[in-house]
């Protein structure tokens, strides 16, 4: 008898945040609602939660005049 293969875990939005911002551009806030969903506050708790959990974010300047500041992870919570 064989089993049936598992199914790939689905990526969680939280999981997409973090991904998003370790890119090396990093990510603006309208592409990390795009990615979620989620409404602009949204996003920035998820950011802070982010912060409360040890991450560093930077938030990189705008890169044309206009344009929304993009933020990046620099550092992961230190292993306990």
């Amino acid at each position: 008898m064989t089993r049936p293969s598992p199914t790939p875990a689905r990526e969680t939005k939280a999981e997409a945040v973090r991904r998003l911002l370790s890119r090396k551009a990093g990510a603006d806030l309208a592409a990390l609602q795009a990615a979620t969903g989620w409404q602009s506050h949204s996003v920035r708790a998820a950011l802070s939660t982010l912060r409360k959990a040890g991450y560093t974010i930077d938030r990189l300047p705008a890169k044309a005049e206009g344009a929304a500041p993009a933020y990046r992870i620099t550092a992961e919570p230190a292993p306990v």
